[in-house]
């Protein structure tokens, strides 16, 4: 993503080697390790006015391109923290992104209100 983009789109065949995290020099941030630093930035994010086939399939490409990142991880999670309002991140449209932040505001929302729950019940008990 960091690189301009090229003519064309490429997507490598053979999945990298994932680096556990454990593995990985932890004084580097995250994103030098990054498979699609080595690709085509367009491929990442929309161009105006692209057509839904043109897209959908761009995006596919974009998430092979994920899939075999060692990061991968660490990237979506980056783009959730963000948030990141547009692209393929760690795997995920901007609209996947948005689906997972729902849910996971609702799954706090949930916990909240069963710790709340017990509290009353254990004080009352």
């Amino acid at each position: 993503m960091l690189q301009p983009p090229h003519s064309s789109v490429q997507v490598a065949a053979l999945p990298a080697q994932r680096v556990p995290a454990r593995d990985r020099d932890h004084d580097a941030p995250w994103h030098t390790e990054a498979v699609c630093r080595r690709d085509e930035a367009g491929l990442f994010f929309a161009p105006s006015k692209e057509p839904t086939a043109a897209r959908l399939s761009r995006e596919d490409a974009a998430k092979r391109v994920c899939a075999r990142c060692p990061v991968m991880v660490e990237c979506r999670e980056h783009a959730l923290l963000q948030p990141e309002p547009y692209g393929v991140w760690g795997g995920l449209t901007a609209a996947e992104r948005r689906v997972v932040l729902a849910r996971r505001r609702r799954r706090d929302l949930e916990l909240k209100k069963a710790t709340r729950a017990t509290g009353r019940v254990a004080a009352a008990g």
